[in-house]
């Protein structure tokens, strides 16, 4: 019996900082989207927990106790008292350090695909999210959603103007720390999140600083016909474009420079 679960490639539409937590954590407001496509998770019964990574980004990851995949089998083993095992393979499509929840998004299915192999209640799964990462809990959702506190408190938002929109995602492959972002972050509040159209990123800043190559991202989606709206997600370096039409989309996705990462998908 082998089992396969997606993991959607998030995009924060909107992402403001609004201060430091007493925990070290920072406060925040987002809005979490989600796209069609992404990494690939599959798992067979063993006796074991192993993992294998495939790829276009495999060399990127390692298979040991540190891979998020590996941490969420483990972590959920011990919270539902499941004494077998599962032989897990991470198909890595998604580009790694890239703001747009990979880790997160691996993990997340890898919570709901052994729910289903070891037939055990979800709510598992739901309890043991948060302590792998504040994008779990989104990712385990991978639903429109509203993310408060470290963004990790999430409200389901109503999904009109979102689902369905041609994206295209551009990475111009330079890797970003997210503890570097957030440590570069200049600590002033911009403000409370209201319509996301009208939001902002206020890591883009700090990561363009680390990374200038987004800058050419941007600039270069900024030039394209029949976007609707352009932002990079999460801490980076990830950018993306939403279009009026697919049949834009895929012109732009075709001129993409060929040492950028590339995705043309669809918002869900």
């Amino acid at each position: 019996m082998r089992l396969s679960e997606p993991a959607p490639a998030k995009l924060n539409l909107a992402l403001h900082v609004r201060g430091k937590r007493p925990d070290g954590r920072h406060e925040l407001e987002t809005i979490f989207a989600f796209c069609t496509d992404g990494d690939l998770l599959h798992v067979e019964p063993a006796e074991g927990l192993s993992l294998e990574v495939t790829g276009p980004f495999a060399e990127a990851l390692a298979c040991d106790g540190n891979n998020l995949v590996v941490r969420a089998a483990e972590s959920l083993a011990a919270k539902a008292g499941i004494a077998g095992g599962a032989a897990l393979t991470l198909v890595k499509i998604l580009p790694v350090a890239s703001g747009i929840g990979g880790g997160s998004a691996d993990a997340a299915a890898a919570l709901r695909l052994l729910t289903r192999l070891w037939k055990i209640d979800p709510a598992h799964a739901q309890v043991v999210a948060p302590a792998l990462g504040a994008d779990v809990p989104a990712c385990l959702l991978s639903m429109t959603a509203r993310g408060s506190g470290a963004g990790d408190q999430l409200q389901l938002i109503d999904r009109a103007g979102v689902a369905g929109s041609p994206v295209l995602l551009v990475n111009p492959l330079v890797p970003v720390s997210t503890s570097a972002v957030f440590a570069a972050w200049d600590g002033i509040d911009r403000g409370q999140l209201g319509d996301w159209r009208k939001g902002r990123n206020d890591l883009e800043a700090p990561a363009r600083a680390i990374a200038p190559g987004i800058g050419d991202v941007l600039d270069w989606l900024g030039r394209q016909p029949g976007t609707s709206f352009i932002r990079m997600s999460g801490s980076g370096a990830t950018c993306f474009a939403l279009f009026d039409a697919e049949q834009d989309r895929d012109l732009a996705a075709a001129g993409v420079p060929s040492d950028w990462w590339r995705l043309a998908t669809f918002l869900r």
